[in-house]
């Protein structure tokens, strides 16, 4: 039994919702890091590889 399993039917929802939404996300701001690279753009995708990595590899 996953640990989410016990989470509300909303929250579970969420979860779902983000795992197909952060890998878009994550190539955009990889696209957009090679064109504009500043230091908040390098944190935020540095940020959002590991929320990808956390949700899909259900550490989250």
């Amino acid at each position: 039994m996953r640990h989410y399993d016990r989470w509300p039917p909303w929250l579970r929802q969420c979860r779902f919702f983000a795992c197909r939404i952060i890998v878009p996300f994550c190539c955009f701001q990889g696209i957009r890091t090679l064109f504009f690279p500043t230091t908040f753009d390098v944190i935020l995708l540095s940020i959002l590889i590991l929320l990808a990595a956390g949700l899909h590899l259900e550490w989250i």
